[in-house]
């Protein structure tokens, strides 16, 4: 399944953080993450449990929401079966490439309040093939 493009268009560049679900002996591990998408691929690093969790059980859930003085906006959430990357050359193009926007929206002012992992324990590069995409708009 191809993520509609209304989706895309407000995760893509959007500075917001991604709520990951993990699942291993049938226990739930849900935790925020900065992340990039791009075409269908949602792409986030990470090192600890997480990496160990998709090793095990590579279906995630993800869940983004948008929030307007503290009021939701809309929630995209999505399914997908992630892979895990230790590629040193392939972790580096993803930090200069996610860990930006973030840093940029922390320093203008932004409403974003995500605690991701320090750059320092992002050990692992995972993609997340996405599968499914809804969209809930909130008035």
């Amino acid at each position: 399944m191809s993520v509609p493009s209304e989706i895309e268009e407000l995760i893509a560049g959007a500075a917001l953080s991604a709520h990951l679900a993990t699942m291993t002996d049938d226990r739930p591990h849900v935790a925020p993450v900065w992340y990039g998408y791009d075409d269908g691929v949602l792409n986030t690093l990470t090192g600890g449990r997480k990496r160990a969790n998709w090793r095990e059980n590579p279906r995630v859930a993800v869940s983004i929401e948008k929030l307007r003085a503290g009021d939701p906006v809309w929630m995209v959430a999505m399914q997908g079966v992630a892979e895990v990357s230790e590629d040193p050359t392939r972790i580096e193009a993803a930090r200069e490439w996610i860990f930006p926007k973030y840093r940029a929206h922390e320093t203008d002012g932004g409403d974003n309040e995500t605690e991701s992992e320090s750059e320092e324990s992002a050990s692992a590069l995972i993609e997340i093939a996405i599968g499914s995409a809804t969209l809930q708009r909130y008035r």
